[in-house]
């Protein structure tokens, strides 16, 4: 199975590993190239810095060809981009996007998009554990919808939330005007053995330790 993973946290990683060391082919991509990091030595897919929310970048990164794509970023506007993207300019046949919010996750997934909502898996494992009863809310959610362009505004202005994330640039991880050009192709490997390709210059703000628009 040829997947494209959106997001190199701890999530996207260990998705990457775990599929990779299946058997799949597996492609990840993140703006960060240090992201790269949490991939073990031993990683065989391709690890490609690049925004996943620009559709040349998909597209360069074979999202075309993908069996599967998972939006794995810490953001939920960057995923639900990404995810748009994927269903509706590539029309891959299996998407996933990891939304926190569990009202836009229950939107999304009535619009096409199945999604995986962290808050809803947290809050019943604690449940659980304490032996409580536990809400009939699935932490990953089939899309149950068709999901359209036109649609996007309809679900308690999600669509409006994401439009309003990507032009600011920083609630995505959009593009700004702080970056500088790609050094080449391919760049220094975070890990023996795994090169790093570059699909589009690394915003200089990403590349400071304390961003929180990367993968959680």
């Amino acid at each position: 199975m040829r997947t494209v993973i959106v997001g190199c946290g701890r999530v996207g990683a260990m998705l990457a590993a775990m599929l990779d060391e299946g058997g799949h082919q597996v492609t990840i991509l993140d703006i960060r190239t240090d992201a790269f990091d949490r991939l073990p030595s031993s990683f065989r897919g391709n690890a490609l810095r690049g925004d996943g929310t620009d559709e040349d970048t998909l597209e360069r990164a074979g999202v075309a060809d993908a069996d599967l794509f998972l939006a794995m970023t810490e953001g939920d506007n960057r995923n639900i981009m990404a995810a748009q993207l994927a269903t509706e300019s590539f029309r891959v046949g299996q998407v996933i996007a990891k939304i926190n919010d569990p009202l836009r996750a229950l939107a999304y997934s009535e619009l096409g998009i199945a999604t995986l909502c962290r808050t809803d898996l947290m809050a019943n494992a604690v449940l659980s554990h304490l032996k409580l009863p536990v809400a009939v809310v699935p932490g990953v959610r089939s899309s149950s919808g068709h999901h359209r362009h036109d649609e996007r505004a309809d679900a308690s202005g999600v669509g409006a939330g994401a439009s309003a994330g990507a032009g600011a640039g920083g609630a995505v991880g959009g593009s700004g005007s702080g970056e500088e050009p790609a050094a080449g192709l391919f760049g220094t490997a975070a890990i023996p053995g795994i090169p790093i390709r570059t699909l589009d210059a690394e915003p200089a703000a990403s590349r400071s330790s304390g961003s929180s628009q990367q993968e959680g």
